[in-house]
């Protein structure tokens, strides 16, 4: 079951970051303080639990996260786009993944140096039976400090101590859905 649940995690994590993904219409998101940041996702309603997850980041590595998504995001996304608000960046898409559209929308909020907020819903067509259509995920990330010693940029540690580096974007692409 926990093996199962990584995959679903990783994959949940990149459809969230993915409609933030590249500029669209110009607009590009700030980079992140270089360290560590804890990113929580919850999911309103869902038999998922959180999921906590510390993510060691620097400028290259978040640039470089943001360049591996974009080509995925134009790939699957007939409408990626990201505006400045008062209050932080607002994105709309509709994505395609394996026969099923996901038309989303996520506001961030907060800052780039000690937290925010990505507050996304979406709708998926074409979702497995009794699998929900639609869906309310929130993800809260915190700045905690400096990376630990045995941490590199792009390193993430999942659940049960689970790691992967989100810098070998091409092993993250296979665990998305076809």
């Amino acid at each position: 079951m926990t093996r199962r649940f990584f995959p679903s995690g990783v994959s949940t994590l990149l459809v969230a970051l993915m409609p933030c993904a590249g500029p669209a219409l110009g607009v590009e998101l700030p980079t992140r303080k270089a360290g560590l940041w804890e990113l929580k996702m919850l999911r309103a309603g869902s038999q998922m639990p959180e999921m906590t997850m510390q993510h060691c980041t620097d400028k290259t590595t978040d640039k470089q996260m943001t360049t591996s998504l974009s080509p995925m995001a134009k790939q699957n996304c007939s409408r990626n786009d990201t505006q400045k608000t008062a209050t932080g960046y607002i994105t709309d898409s509709v994505c395609s993944f394996g026969g099923t559209t996901m038309t989303s929308h996520s506001e961030v909020t907060g800052d780039f140096n000690s937290g925010y907020s990505v507050k996304v819903t979406s709708h998926n067509d074409g979702a497995p039976a009794g699998a929900p259509r639609d869906t309310n995920m929130t993800l809260e990330a915190k700045w905690l400090g400096a990376c630990p010693a045995d941490q590199k940029p792009g390193d993430i540690v999942m659940p049960g101590g689970f790691r992967m580096n989100i810098t070998d974007m091409e092993k993250l692409k296979g665990l998305m859905p076809k």
